[in-house]
C-alpha cells in the first residue's frame, strides 16, 4: 500500500485520511470492542494519525475505547473529539449546549474518558444558537491557554458563525458532512473556511456506507442501525431512487478500475489539499480498502464526469431528519 501522504490542520500534520469513530460504540448496528480496537491500531500502523470521536458516541464509550486503543501511541497521533450535543437516552441528540459552564464540564469529562492530559483538536459538534458564539469560543480559548486543548474546530456551522468564531480565536478545522452525494457546503461554507485558512474535515464521506455499494436493500441494515430509522436518503421512499444514482456511480468506478468507495474518497481528496476526510469503520478490511483511495489519480475531466454521474441535485432526501436539522446552524 502506498504510504499515506500528509496534510495540515492548523500546525498539525496529519495523514490525508483520518478515522471516524461514530460506529465504534453504537449507531451502525451491533459493535465489537476487540474488532474496533484492531481497526484503530491497524490504522495507526498504516499512517493514519487523525482519530475522531465525540463525547456522545456511546455516551462516552467511544472516547474510552479510543483512548485505550491508542494509549501507548499517544505521541504519534492526533486525537479529536467533540462536545455540545446532549442525549437523554440511546436516541439521537435532544439538545445542544455551548455555554461557558458546559464547555468546562464537557472538556474535563472527555479528558478523563480519553485518559489524556490534552485534546489535540476540540470541536463544538453543533452550534448552540441560544448562546453567542463569542461566549463558546471564548471559553474554548481559555482551554487552549491552559494547555487542555491545542486546536479548535467547529462542526455544521454557518458562514457567519465561522467568521465570528474565528475572530475570537483561530479555528483550525471545520467538520461537516461532505461527499459526492452531499454537497451542501460547496456554495458558501467551504469558500468561507478556505478564505480563513480553516481545514475541511468531511464526515460521512462515504454517504454513511451507501457509496460503498454494499447496501442494495434496506433489509441489509440491522434494525438497530440508525441509518434504518433516521436517514431520509435511505428511507423506504427514497432508497430505490438513490440506488439508481449509485448504480451510475458504480459503473464509472468500474471504468476507472477502482471500487466505488475508493472513487468517492478520491473525489474528496481531489477537492483540495486542505481536505482531510474521516471515513469511519470498525473492520480492518474496510479500513485498508478506504486507505487505497490515496492511490487513485483523477483528472479535471474525471472529476466532471463523477459529478455528472451522481448530480447533487438528483439525490432525494435531506442528509438529516427534520428533528436533527433543527440543531444545525444555517
Amino acid at each position: 500500500m502506498t504510504e499515506l501522504p500528509t496534510r495540515r490542520i492548523g500546525e498539525l500534520e496529519v495523514g490525508a485520511l483520518g478515522l471516524g469513530g461514530l460506529g465504534v460504540a453504537e449507531f451502525y448496528g451491533p459493535t465489537d470492542d476487540a474488532q474496533s480496537t484492531d481497526a484503530i491500531r491497524r490504522a495507526a500502523d498504516l499512517g493514519v494519525t487523525l482519530f475522531d470521536t465525540a463525547d456522545v458516541y456511546g455516551h462516552g464509550k467511544g472516547e474510552e475505547l479510543l483512548g485505550k486503543a491508542l494509549a501507548d501511541r499517544r505521541d504519534e497521533v492526533v486525537i479529536a473529539t467533540k462536545f455540545g450535543v446532549r442525549r437523554a437516552d440511546n436516541g439521537i441528540g435532544q439538545e445542544v449546549r455551548g455555554d461557558r459552564e458546559y464547555v468546562r464540564t464537557a472538556v474535563e469529562a472527555s479528558l478523563r474518558r480519553l485518559g489524556v492530559d490534552h485534546i489535540d483538536l476540540y470541536y463544538q459538534a453543533r452550534v448552540d444558537t441560544s448562546v453567542p458564539i463569542e461566549e463558546t469560543v471564548g471559553a474554548l480559548a481559555e482551554l487552549v491557554a491552559e494547555g487542555k486543548v491545542r486546536y479548535l474546530g467547529l462542526s455544521e456551522a454557518a458562514p457567519g458563525t465561522i467568521r465570528r468564531a474565528h475572530a475570537v480565536h483561530p479555528i483550525a478545522a471545520l467538520q461537516t458532512e461532505w461527499s459526492v452525494w452531499s454537497r451542501e457546503i460547496e456554495p458558501e461554507v467551504a469558500p468561507t473556511a478556505r478564505e480563513l485558512g480553516i481545514a475541511l474535515v468531511p464526515n460521512a464521506p462515504l454517504g454513511r456506507g451507501f457509496l460503498t455499494g454494499k447496501y442494495r436493500s434496506r433489509d441489509a441494515f440491522d434494525p438497530t442501525d440508525f441509518r434504518f430509522v433516521a436517514q431520509p436518503r435511505l428511507s423506504e421512499e427514497n432508497f430505490a431512487h438513490n440506488l439508481g444514482l449509485l448504480t451510475r456511480f458504480e459503473a464509472l468506478a468500474a471504468e476507472f478500475g477502482v471500487t466505488p468507495a475508493r472513487l468517492a474518497l478520491a473525489w474528496l481528496l481531489h477537492q483540495g489539499p486542505d481536505v482531510v476526510p474521516i471515513p469511519g469503520t470498525r473492520r480492518v478490511e474496510h479500513l485498508e480498502e478506504n486507505l487505497g483511495a490515496v492511490e487513485v489519480r483523477l483528472s479535471a475531466e474525471d472529476l466532471v464526469r463523477i459529478g455528472e454521474a451522481l448530480p447533487a441535485g438528483e439525490v432525494r432526501g435531506a442528509k438529516l431528519t427534520d428533528f436533527s436539522l433543527q440543531f444545525v446552524d444555517r
